[in-house]
């Protein structure tokens, strides 16, 4: 159960494509007895090594260290996700977890910023940075709607402007900052008082949260939203649409969780493979008329067989006069 009252004590920060240049600017402007504990999320490949806790380390006063999993959260220190995992918050403590991948991450922003708003509540304070898509607007509505407070990286100021500019469209009134000023505004919003009662969080919120903790079995989840005539592109699962006041997600039963920029992006590249693959089978198919013809075998005369050949490779052209970004490697 969230305790909404006291102060504000949590500050989460979600990043990607030129984030690492935004959390550096940050964290710098940060004091050292900030009054609150600072977890951040920032896209990064699951196979590579992280320098991540180094570089902010020399960006500011604050020390910085990586997560680990079930280490208590205390003011005045800085924690950063660990490639391959999610990096929720539960009561006092951080954890880690490898529950399946949201908007196609690990870790994800939402699911941090969604662990802290059923947590943490109006007690957190939650930062947008630069990115593409738009992992973290979802997680930025849960935090406004559980009294938290909300900033995001002035898009203008952004090296990549999709993830600020798709939280401000779920979330219009959060606080727009140059990145440079971000920490000042974090200060501010620390020294507000918090309300001693903020809304509880939805059943929607507490399942979701759940299953990124990965502490249930399958059969004992309980999925959030409704019915979506959607398949995930990750695991071909049904999916459910689940509405939260401007902000829509899609998730399916294993745990897969999509914002709508990020789904359509996946489903892109379903459609990619698709065709990748059927242009393959073409091509392969018309060689395979081609070496009969030449062979003069297969019980069909040679004129049916190049005919062959040269229908499929027909389909194939048409297939690349639509799509005439998707060519055949050597």
């Amino acid at each position: 159960m969230t305790d909404a009252a006291g102060r504000r004590d949590l500050v989460v920060l979600g990043g990607s494509a030129g984030g690492v240049e935004a959390l550096s600017a940050v964290v710098a402007g940060l004091p050292a007895d900030l009054p609150a504990a600072v977890l951040i999320a920032l896209h990064m490949p699951a196979q590579s090594p992280s320098n991540l806790a180094a570089i902010l380390g020399r960006s500011g006063s604050l020390p910085v260290s990586v997560a680990e999993d079930g280490a208590q959260l205390r003011p005045g220190h800085v924690w950063v996700a660990v490639p391959g995992r999610h990096l929720l918050v539960r009561d006092g403590h951080m954890l880690l977890s490898g529950a399946p991948k949201q908007n196609r991450a690990r870790p994800s922003i939402d699911a941090l910023f969604r662990s802290a708003a059923r947590w943490r509540g109006a007690r957190t304070v939650a930062v947008v940075l630069s990115g593409n898509l738009d992992d973290g607007a979802v997680g930025l509505a849960a935090v406004d709607a559980a009294g938290g407070a909300c900033i995001v990286q002035d898009p203008g100021t952004a090296i990549c402007p999709g993830m600020p500019q798709s939280a401000l469209d779920v979330v219009p009134h959060a606080v727009a900052l140059p990145v440079a000023e971000i920490g000042r505004g974090i200060q501010t919003l620390l020294g507000e008082p918090v309300p001693a009662a903020a809304p509880s969080p939805d059943a929607d919120l507490i399942a979701e949260t759940d299953m990124a903790e990965h502490k249930l079995e399958i059969s004992e989840r309980r999925q959030p939203g409704r019915p979506a005539a959607l398949s995930c592109p990750d695991c071909s699962g049904g999916m459910n649409i689940v509405e939260s006041g401007a902000a829509v997600h899609y998730t399916c039963h294993i745990g897969h969780i999509w914002s709508p920029q990020s789904l359509v992006a996946a489903q892109q590249d379903k459609i990619e493979q698709g065709l990748w693959t059927a242009l393959s089978i073409l091509e392969e198919q018309a060689r395979v008329y081609d070496d009969l013809a030449a062979r003069g075998a297969g019980g069909i005369s040679v004129n049916h067989q190049r005919a062959a050949a040269d229908e499929i490779r027909g389909a194939a052209d048409v297939i690349r006069k639509h799509f005439p970004d998707i060519v055949l490697e050597n």
